[in-house]
């Protein structure tokens, strides 16, 4: 049913303004029946956060903004789904059109700007399916209009904290100004330390609340060092490397496309990302497990991800020119891995390959 449902929704959503298209995507997912899911291999589970996983497989956010089909994309095989970014106050985003196709070289660039329903809308619908089962976590953003964004942050933590299964602080979009600036030592240090007050301090009602950090792939191996430094001190759970890139690598075929505002993402941006889940990896020293997203299309890509130094993926532009059927794909392809070379879990590969990437050219930006 999913081949079929690609082989017909694919071209016929290329004929729509990307953003059109991506509505009729959550309309048509709050359509979708019932589906019975094969049980995942047993080898693919993974346990991370303190969170037990059932495949490495999530959907990243961006996709689901505002939690309006989280269930949906659970029965599509994801393992967990994170949706976001979230703002305290409704937020309309920036202006039209900010989301572009680049269809030659299967990417894609968007100004969003942290459009979402608010908190208070997706509260409410986090709230009515709790205890609907599933791993749903929340990524958080500041309002682009906040005198304080911390303050935003911490704001969000205690009102998600009991119906998020993690939080990601998102402090890497570049579609809001300034907010890159909060990867910053400093500003980080105090961010992270507010965070992590608040939630140690709603645990107790709330229960526990995994918190993951969100990085640019466009940091620095010096600024790199800064932010992996400060996320252990203040002892977050994990990392996602990484958010969407402001680079434009000169292999583009789509230039005019490509000379549009905002982040890049989809398979361009698969060796810098993998590059930095490697570089962070390495200096995480086993202190806490890595989401890596970016550019992964296939089973093989997700494969060199997690020997890179990923405990868990994330998709999301690859869907838009490969279909839902990708997400079998992978986890067959990751199957098959195991099997032929004889390993019980994928736990067993991650970070493999770390040290050689480390050691390679540099990705031409």
């Amino acid at each position: 049913m999913i081949r079929a449902f690609d082989a017909f929704s694919l071209p016929l959503l290329r004929w729509f303004d990307p953003e059109d298209a991506h509505r009729m995507a959550i309309q048509g997912l709050k359509l979708l029946p019932p589906i019975r899911q094969r049980p995942d291999d047993p080898k693919l589970a993974v346990r991370a956060f303190g969170l037990n996983f059932p495949n490495p497989i999530g959907m990243a956010a961006g996709f689901d903004k505002s939690a309006e089909v989280p269930d949906a994309l659970l029965r599509l095989g994801f393992g967990f789904v994170e949706i976001g970014s979230v703002t305290p106050k409704p937020q309309a985003g920036n202006p039209r059109p900010r989301l572009f196709r680049l269809e030659r070289d299967e990417a894609v660039i968007n100004r969003m700007g942290f459009n979402n329903d608010g908190a208070e809308a997706v509260l409410r619908r986090l709230a009515a399916r709790a205890g609907g089962g599933g791993i749903v976590g929340v990524n958080v953003g500041a309002n682009k209009d906040s005198e304080d964004r911390t303050a935003d942050y911490v704001k969000l933590i205690e009102t998600f904290a009991p119906v998020a299964s993690y939080f990601t602080v998102n402090v890497s979009s570049p579609n809001t100004p300034g907010l890159r600036n909060l990867q910053q030592s400093a500003a980080l240090d105090d961010l992270l330390a507010r965070v992590i007050d608040t939630r140690e301090r709603v645990r107790k009602n709330a229960g526990d609340s995994p918190v993951l950090l969100k990085i640019a792939p466009d940091l620095s191996l010096a600024e790199l060092d800064d932010v992996v430094h400060v996320a252990r001190s203040r002892r977050v759970d994990g990392m996602i490397v990484a958010n969407t890139t402001l680079a434009r690598p000169s292999t583009l075929r789509e230039e005019n496309r490509a000379k549009e505002q905002g982040g890049l993402s989809g398979r361009p941006l698969f060796r810098l990302s993998t590059r930095m889940v490697a570089e962070t990896y390495v200096r995480v020293e086993g202190a806490f497990p890595l989401i890596g997203v970016g550019g992964i299309d296939s089973g093989g890509a997700a494969l060199t991800k997690i020997r890179a130094g990923a405990s868990l993926i994330q998709l999301y532009s690859s869907l838009v020119y490969k279909g839902i059927g990708l997400i079998d794909d992978i986890k067959r392809d990751l199957s098959s891995t195991l099997l032929r070379t004889g390993r019980d879990s994928l736990s067993e590969i991650v970070g493999a390959d770390a040290a050689t990437i480390t050691a390679e050219d540099w990705p031409v930006r």
